[in-house]
């Protein structure tokens, strides 16, 4: 048996001793998980009213826009 086979069985060992102590226990792991409530919906976007046209608007990954004015030369955006 290599050490790495060796280790996984020794894990894995652990592992339900864990869960049958915690099943005995009434612990944690033998609870049923949560039921999640249903998903939130994401932000609306803002209407066209709102976005001033001047800027760049350049979206970032968590939705923030560049405050640059449109059509800027600079390779990076600026977020607010």
């Amino acid at each position: 048996m290599s050490k790495e086979a060796a280790q996984r069985a020794m894990r894995e060992a652990r592992y339900h001793e864990r869960n049958a102590a915690a099943a005995k226990a009434g612990g944690p792991a033998a609870r049923t998980s949560p039921k999640l409530s249903a998903p939130v919906a994401p932000p609306p976007e803002p209407s066209a009213s709102i976005v001033d046209d001047t800027l760049c608007g350049h979206r970032s990954m968590n939705g923030r826009s560049c405050t640059r004015e449109a059509g800027h030369s600079a390779k990076s955006h600026r977020y607010s």
